[in-house]
């Protein structure tokens, strides 16, 4: 929502322990979101099978059919009946400030979903462990660990919540990392590990910069920086992180190596960035390929192609 004017202007000195506000705003936006379930999205758009994991409310009917209609696996979902989907609300004023508030909802059950019978008779390759509640991150890091299953490490929003042991665990043999470059340094201190001994304890590192793009740095400690694909337009900088995960490892996945991979990924998150809302955007193969040579060159680009091509060959799916 948008309030016109300055939340400042509204609060009254020495009365701030007795607020009562209410904002009329002119507008408001529902959009889809949530980490795991934009990064699930944006793997089925690019031709994955994702399963998503995580605890939803009696509302979600509409959501999982966007969802399955985009290529997401659903049936890892834990609907809590009594509970609501996590919601996110926040309202912003003229100076770009924000009064926001979470509601978690469902995901306070989310612990309680065990990977063992979603992965049962499948092959899965990863295990993807992001923001959601601690105890369900732990875990579910325990038991793709149990499991013999790869997983990739992504306590973004959830760091400044876990404590020191909390973090060493969620991260520690992780097969990918994925911070930017804040997050990156709470982790370090969190852990009390020198950066060198972080990146020995995961097999890849990948820090996003924001317009810097990216840095990735394998356990031997060989760093690789991957400029962004400029933006067009900056429309929304929501879900553009998780974009760039989901392309990082369809990237991967297609054989492509890890320079390639963000790179790829950085074309994804500039059109997430240049749509608004996280599950908004749309990709054509040869603007994308256009794009890809303008910011990398045209080897690059030519090394991409059958991946970006076979990415968006998927069947078109409603909207």
């Amino acid at each position: 929502m948008h309030f016109p004017g300055r939340f400042s202007e509204n609060f009254v000195a020495g009365q701030l322990d007795r607020v009562s506000l209410s904002f009329l705003v002119d507008d408001l936006d529902v959009r889809r979101g949530g980490v795991a379930a934009n990064i699930a999205f944006t793997l089925g758009v690019l031709g994955r099978r994702p399963i998503l994991v995580g605890a939803v409310g009696a509302d979600f009917a509409d959501y999982r059919s966007w969802l399955e209609r985009h290529g997401v696996d659903c049936s890892g979902v834990l609907t809590v009946e009594t509970a609501h989907t996590p919601r996110f609300t926040c309202t912003t004023d003229d100076e770009q400030c924000q009064i926001a508030s979470f509601y978690p909802g469902a995901m306070d059950r989310s612990a309680d979903i065990a990977l063992q019978p979603i992965v049962h008779g499948r092959d899965v390759a990863l295990v993807l462990v992001g923001a959601s509640m601690p105890e369900a991150m732990l875990a579910h890091t325990a038991q793709a660990r149990a499991l013999g299953i790869p997983f990739a490490a992504d306590p973004s929003q959830q760091l400044p919540r876990l404590d020191a042991d909390q973090c060493r665990d969620l991260v520690d043999g992780a097969a990918y990392l994925f911070t930017n470059e804040y997050e990156l340094q709470l982790l370090l201190r969190k852990t009390g590990w020198a950066e060198r001994d972080l990146t020995a304890r995961v097999g890849l590192r990948i820090t996003t910069l924001g317009a810097g793009g990216s840095l990735i740095v394998d356990n031997a400690g060989h760093e690789t920086r991957v400029a962004a694909v400029p933006p067009k337009a900056i429309l929304d900088p929501t879900g553009v992180g998780d974009a760039f995960r989901a392309g990082f490892l369809v990237g991967l996945d297609s054989g492509l190596d890890s320079e390639a991979s963000a790179q790829f990924a950085s074309l994804v998150a500039t059109a997430v960035l240049e749509s608004t809302g996280a599950q908004e955007w749309t990709l054509e193969p040869d603007a994308g390929l256009a794009r890809l040579a303008d910011a990398y060159g045209r080897p690059a680009a030519e090394r991409i192609e059958p991946v970006l091509r076979e990415a968006l060959a998927a069947p078109a799916v409603l909207s």
